[in-house]
Formats: structure tokens, sequence, C-alpha cells
């Protein structure tokens, strides 16, 4: 009964980035394209009052979670006590972009996976930090904006370096669109559940690149992107015929490979 009193006065903070789930539908489908067992490891970020929280630990997963809130802090560590007794729920009070992995996960383990309702104004950060990682997470299910999710996937559209960032790394995929009433505060927008699978750096080995020159190239042809690239590019790399007229938005992954191995 207390914890519930706490969970009524809880109130969500702009300054962090903070709606909190409420939808049951939206959490199973979270749950499922987590395709969890019991005993993985689990990653969230900013569980909030702990709706996803739950689920992950009723599904046997371990769980660490990292929270930002002191507050929330406080109201975690008491309604998953016993979780924390029986060392399946870990809760680090820190910001996730500061923190190291091996810190969070404290040398542990190498395998495991990212699932969370994560704050949407530092959503770039998260991909971009633990994509790149030495240590990947072999899938994340992550909560982000509509409008991210639709730009990250790029299916018949054109492409971003949001886009490139994500499948140089994974295979990325909207789950379902999940509509702003099911936050508390209701967000603006509409948000969408994106799962990225089979996380690796094979990409790069294969090609025989390395992930700076890659991304230097990539870059550098977003740059100005009304320009066609052999106006981006002309300083760094000799073009094939086939990419003079070609646009940045207009080159798939497998394009951006190809030109990477150009570099000299």
């Amino acid at each position: 009964m207390k914890n519930l009193e706490k969970n009524n006065k809880i109130r969500a903070k702009k300054s962090l980035g903070q709606n909190f789930l409420k939808s049951h539908s939206a959490l199973k489908a979270i749950i499922d394209a987590g395709e969890l067992e019991k005993g993985e490891i689990v990653l969230e970020i900013g569980p909030g009052k702990g709706a996803l929280t739950e689920k992950l630990l009723e599904s046997g997963a371990i769980v660490f979670a990292v929270e930002k809130d002191k507050g929330l802090i406080e109201f975690l560590t008491e309604k998953f006590q016993k979780y924390i007794e029986n060392k399946s729920f870990f809760l680090i009070e820190g910001d996730i972009l500061e923190l190291d992995i091996k810190s969070i996960l404290k040398n542990t383990f190498n395998i495991y996976k990212i699932i969370a309702n994560i704050p949407y104004n530092i959503t770039g950060a998260i991909l971009k930090k633990f994509l790149t990682e030495e240590n990947q997470p072999e899938r994340m299910v992550l909560m982000v904006q509509n409008e991210v999710a639709k730009r990250i996937v790029a299916n018949n559209e054109p492409e971003s370096i949001l886009s490139i960032s994500v499948k140089a790394y994974g295979s990325p995929k909207i789950i379902t669109k999940v509509p702003a009433r099911y936050f508390s505060p209701a967000p603006k927008i509409d948000s969408a559940i994106i799962l990225i699978k089979d996380i690796n750096k094979d990409f790069f080995q294969k090609n025989n690149i390395k992930e700076e020159i890659f991304w230097q190239i990539v870059k550098t042809g977003f740059a100005h992107k009304r320009k066609k690239l052999s106006s981006n590019l002309k300083n760094i790399i000799k073009l094939d015929e086939k990419y003079l007229n070609a646009r940045a938005e207009n080159l798939k992954i497998e394009d951006w490979g190809i030109l990477a191995k150009t570099f000299k």
C-alpha cells in the first residue's frame, strides 16, 4: 500500500524526458520482441516507475537498470526489494551516457540485451554508444518516437546518417506503433517499438574497412544534403561513374561499403 501511494505521487520530469508507459499491450509487445529466456541479462535504461522492469523480471531475466532520477531510485528499491535480495535485479544510479558498460554489468557478463523505454532526447546518443561499443548488445528493443523509427528503418524512403548508422551494425525493424495516449503524461507525438537484432561488426570485417574511415566518408557525404556526392566527396575519394550524380540519401549501406574501400 505504501508503494502504491508513492506511485501515485510520482510525477514525470520533463527535464529528464520522462513519459511513463501504461499500456499492457505495448509492454507485451516489447517483451515478445526481446525473446527472453530465463537467466538472460537485460540492460534497462530509464526504468521509470518499473512497469517494464516488472515484466522483464517476471520473464526470469536478470535485469540491470540505470536510473538518473534519485526519487525513482528510492521508489524502485522498495518496489523490487525481493528481486534485489535474490540478485536478479541490480539498480544503478547514474547517467547512462556517462557509464561504462563494464561498470554497469560489473565485468561479469559478455552477452546481454538492451530492452527499454528510453528518454527520447538521447535516442541518437544511446544508439551510437551501444552499437559502436566493443561489447555490443546482441539485440535492442527500444521505445522511440514513431518518426525516428521510420527514419531508422527507411523502407522505400531516403536513407539518412541515422539509418546508415544503425544498419551498419544490425537489422532494424518496427514492431508496432504506440499511440501517445498509452503514456503518462501523454507526449505530443506517437511512439513506436523498434527491434535491432543481429548486432555485430561483421560489415566492417567482411569489407576490410575501418570504422573511423567509413564514418568519415558517410558524414562527409551527408554534409550537404542537396549536393551530389561528386561535390561532397571530391576531396577524399575518387568516385566510380555510377555514383557521380547520386546524393547521399540514395545510397544503401552496401554502397557506402564500396566507397569506403576506395579510400587510400
